[in-house]
């Protein structure tokens, strides 16, 4: 292990280093790590609103009867991570320009806006389209405030900005610089999604579709765990995307089997929703829980310590958003790998395992906040094996995501004693 993490450390995370200081690239790191607040405060509401609890339990029923507004706290921040994504990013590419990070958030946040636009819902007036500006709005987000910064430095460059005298206080002044940007993403973004009607975000969808190979055989669902890890990779939310695809599929898959064990008869299918639930996604998208596990084996970095011990209980209920932005395993070279390498290698086993009849079809849909193993009990009408199999996939991944984390850690380790010595 020791000298495949030497390998690791000489022949990728130091080329690849490269890459993640590109201008770019590291504003939407950036951007998306500033919404780590919203996303934490969100993922722990979202708990509450959904309880691992048995039915008929007494504070079960109580949240539940709840959970409406319980969970709109959870709505209007991780639910809605695209909104501050979009001025974290331009924010942070337009301080890497020297231009007003102000500016360059809001119109990065102007750009995502004008990609979804209100429309009528009878009953509610004007209202606008929210699932835009989740997980699944963030490519278009990306997108847009990088061309939204960029019109800011284009129109600074060439002198196209309405400029105050120097008396005029320097709030006034920035606002009346921002003017003519802001025509410029109103008019470009606005020509694209109102006069020639073309919907961005729904675009983006139909692009990737093509890739999606649906099917219920070990290359069709090796082929939706890569999909979700390499969309998550680059911050985009792998599940909204692929899954909008694939879900009718799942759907049916685990209507089947609920009918045929109610039925008494064999479940048909190996690989509805629950079985990348419980026995891939476990801890999130990428089977972090692994991650969070290596890290507090291995982990010496004071960063690394403090995102594992905040990451730790979303995680043991498969909320991973503030492992995926905030390690951050997104844009990062070394844990990219793992990511992605992981639940594909979980998903093998749990799919032949399931297929030779070692462990019963998930046919149950239960809560997805429960821990991985409890889930997998439940989902699969009490099979101990399933819970046997949601631990040997633990194991796995926390043993394919160590060596990167050594590695990882390593680098961390380096740089905060490199700060510490500075100051």
């Amino acid at each position: 292990m020791k000298k495949f993490a030497e390998f690791l450390d000489s022949k990728l995370s130091q080329p690849m280093a490269k890459l993640a200081s590109q201008r770019h690239l590291g504003a939407i790191r950036d951007g998306t790590v500033s919404a780590i607040p919203f996303i934490l405060v969100g993922s722990f509401f979202l708990i509450l609103a959904a309880p691992p609890l048995p039915e008929g339990n007494a504070i079960r029923d109580w949240l539940l009867q709840y959970s409406a507004q319980i969970i709109l706290p959870f709505r209007v921040t991780t639910f809605m991570m695209s909104i501050y994504v979009a001025f974290g990013i331009g924010s942070s590419l337009a301080k890497t320009y020297e231009l007003d990070t102000v500016s360059g958030g809001q119109l990065g946040l102007l750009a995502l806006l004008m990609t979804s636009f209100p429309f009528v819902a009878e009953g509610y007036g004007w209202v606008l389209p929210l699932a835009n500006f989740g997980g699944a709005g963030l490519f278009v987000t990306m997108l847009g405030s990088i061309f939204a910064v960029e019109v800011l430095r284009l129109c600074k460059k060439h002198n196209l900005t309405i400029k105050m005298p120097d008396s005029v206080p320097e709030g006034v002044s920035r606002a009346f610089a921002a003017i003519t940007p802001a025509a410029i993403v109103v008019v470009v973004i606005g020509f694209l999604t109102i006069v020639l009607d073309i919907d961005l975000h729904g675009l983006m969808i139909q692009v990737i579709s093509p890739l999606v190979v649906a099917g219920d055989s070990l290359f069709g669902v090796l082929v939706f765990v890569f999909l979700i890890t390499f969309f998550w990779s680059f911050g985009i939310h792998g599940v909204a995307v692929v899954g909008s695809i694939a879900r009718p599929l799942w759907m049916l898959y685990g209507e089947a089997n609920s009918v045929a064990f109610a039925a008494g008869e064999a479940l048909p299918y190996v690989a509805p929703e629950t079985f990348y639930q419980w026995f891939v996604w476990i801890g999130g998208s990428g089977a972090t829980i692994g991650l969070l596990i290596a890290t507090f084996i291995v982990g010496r970095s004071k960063y690394l310590k403090t995102m594992s011990r905040a990451s730790l209980v979303p995680g043991l209920f498969n909320i991973n958003e503030p492992v995926i932005f905030g390690y951050p395993i997104m844009l990062n070279a070394i844990l990219i790998i793992p990511f992605m390498v992981a639940p594909l290698m979980m998903a093998t086993v749990a799919y032949l395992a399931t297929a030779a009849g070692i462990v019963s079809p998930t046919h149950a849909l239960v809560p997805w906040t429960l821990p991985g193993p409890i889930g997998a009990f439940l989902s699969s009408g009490g099979d101990w094996m399933a819970v046997a199999l949601g631990l040997v996939n633990i194991a796995i991944s926390t043993a394919i995501y160590l060596p990167f984390v050594k590695v990882y850690d390593k680098s961390l380790l380096k740089q905060e004693q490199a700060d510490e010595a500075v100051a």
